[in-house]
């Protein structure tokens, strides 16, 4: 079983280090409000994942089917919410030089939402989980029940274990960074409306 949760929490790292809108915001928010709200970030992105771990873990076929028919709807959700957060991270103040604008529970609740709903609207990590999957299988690889909730508990420490390293090593930047913090938080916005605009023209393409 061990080896299932290693193999689980290198699915998750995957899925969750390579650079995007998430690990933008993620970053914004580390800057912004320290640790806790890269956190927010990262846990929002990483039970995403878990779910969708599930679904192919599980074999849930007709769920997982339903996602990818309907992943032009999930585009237009996902770039709609990484608009308004985009928009949202360019029209909020910028916290002084050499100090910590402490987010409120509400606002790290928000982020969470904000995160766990982009982490579902996005049909590229279902298909990478499928996969995943499929490549087990063609390997001999068959988990039961108990192999497949210990493989999606590997996914989400996976993927959390990268979220808290991201927002972590953001944190420690910021001190060498508090001249240049309201500039990078505009530019932070800037990329992450920028995702949200390039999800619409995915849709053309």
């Amino acid at each position: 079983m061990l080896s299932i949760l290693l193999k689980g929490m290198i699915i998750g790292l995957s899925i969750a280090a390579p650079v995007g809108p998430m690990g933008v915001m993620c970053i914004q928010r580390s800057l912004s409000g320290g640790i806790r709200g890269g956190m927010a970030v990262g846990l929002g992105v990483a039970v995403a994942d878990a779910i969708y771990g599930a679904i192919a873990g599980f074999g849930l076929t007709m769920v997982s089917g339903f996602l990818l028919d309907h992943q032009a709807w999930f585009k237009i959700i996902g770039g709609l919410i990484l608009l308004w957060v985009g928009i949202k991270t360019l029209r909020q103040p910028t916290a002084l030089p050499g100090t910590v604008d402490q987010p409120k529970p509400g606002k790290l609740s928000s982020d969470f939402a904000a995160s766990f709903i982009l982490g579902l609207t996005n049909p590229a990590t279902i298909v990478f989980f499928m996969a995943v999957f499929t490549a087990f299988s063609s390997e001999g690889l068959h988990f039961d029940s108990r192999g497949a909730v210990i493989l999606v508990l590997g996914v989400f420490l996976g993927s959390t274990g990268w979220w808290a390293f991201l927002s972590t090593a953001a944190t420690r930047m910021r001190n060498r960074l508090t001249r240049r913090l309201p500039l990078v938080s505009k530019l932070s916005g800037g990329v992450i409306a920028a995702f949200g605009i390039g999800a619409f023209l995915t849709l053309f393409i």
